[in-house]
């Protein structure tokens, strides 16, 4: 494929996007352009791409990606300096819990308001700290999953209410885990590789908030420490990662929990060891990461009908170890 032609593939793309974002109400209707005043665009998903820290470039930047311009746009950088923070988002709300300063493991959790383009620390902290911690967003809460607390990997599980302002401790995982990954399916969260603090793990667990208790799952073909995770089509995508060779990875599975088993999806363009694994309107998209030799600032996406991924532009700024904010469109 010449260069021209690859370019007008990502155009073609990044189009499909902006037109699902158009209100379509009117097709049809001569009176179109009378009601073009009030007319209104259909909401599109948020992405923010939230820190990164490294000794280099100890900024901490955000940025948040506009689909309607094809373009990235710097906003507030986080007020401290800290690595392998835990992200998410939740009611409109962006969360940072625990990480590193480089020096030790944090407790703390901020948030930023997208709105007012401001951080506060006003959320109370972990009950111990830890970095390389993993969170996701389930029925109004934040959960957070295992981590480093400087000394070794845990199996901790806290959820954090926003409306009482708290955190309470649930089952603990059946393994220790840092650096895993997880995502949310039909209501249970699933949380896949990581490490346990002396080899990269291919095991994953299945929480039942029902039932209040942990399980396992078949194992993934390989270990991943640090993959990205995602719920899509009623399946559970992981991708990249580094494995017990301590090789960056840009092979991708899916877990269909109807078989019970995981499937190859075919590999993304590049190595992405840190990479953050979104559905962000109807695309599957892997954002950044670092491919064993640079950080990278690129995205790709993914098409499942022809099972291929394709670049899908690029960020401002390298962020090392940083991670995503999805706000779903509602």
């Amino acid at each position: 494929m010449t260069s021209e032609n690859k370019h007008f593939k990502e155009d073609e793309d990044l189009l499909v996007i902006k037109n699902s974002m158009q209100d379509d109400s009117a097709k049809g209707n001569t009176s179109s352009k009378r009601n073009k005043a009030s007319s209104k665009a259909k909401p599109s998903d948020m992405i923010y791409v939230v820190g990164g820290w490294s000794k280099d470039d100890p900024s901490c930047p955000v940025e948040q990606f506009f689909p309607q311009y094809n373009e990235w746009r710097m906003t507030a950088p986080m007020h401290h300096q800290r690595g392998d923070t835990g992200v998410c988002a939740l009611g409109g709300i962006i969360y940072t819990v625990g990480g590193s300063d480089d020096v030790t493991c944090l407790s703390s959790v901020a948030r930023y308001d997208p709105e007012r383009n401001t951080w506060c620390v006003d959320v109370p902290s972990l009950s111990s700290p830890r970095s390389r911690v993993c969170v996701v967003e389930m029925d109004g809460c934040l959960i957070t999953l295992g981590g480093f607390d400087g000394m070794t990997c845990i199996n901790t599980v806290e959820r954090y209410d926003p409306l009482k302002n708290s955190w309470s401790k649930l089952t603990p995982m059946l393994r220790y885990r840092a650096a895993a990954s997880a995502a949310v399916l039909k209501g249970q969260i699933y949380v896949v590789g990581g490490t346990d603090g002396d080899m990269p793990l291919d095991s994953v667990e299945l929480f039942d908030p029902f039932e209040g208790c942990w399980c396992l799952c078949p194992t993934m073909s390989t270990p991943r420490v640090a993959s990205g995770c995602a719920a899509f089509l009623g399946c559970l995508y992981v991708a990249g990662g580094r494995d017990e060779l301590g090789l960056s990875l840009s092979t991708v599975e899916k877990y269909d929990p109807d078989t019970l088993r995981w499937s190859p999806v075919r590999a993304m363009n590049n190595k992405r060891f840190q990479v953050s694994l979104v559905l962000f309107n109807g695309f599957l998209l892997a954002i950044g990461g670092y491919d064993g030799v640079s950080d990278l600032k690129t995205m790709e996406a993914y098409n499942h009908e022809k099972n291929s991924w394709r670049h899908f532009g690029s960020m401002k700024s390298k962020h090392p170890g940083g991670h995503v904010a999805l706000f779903k469109a509602v």
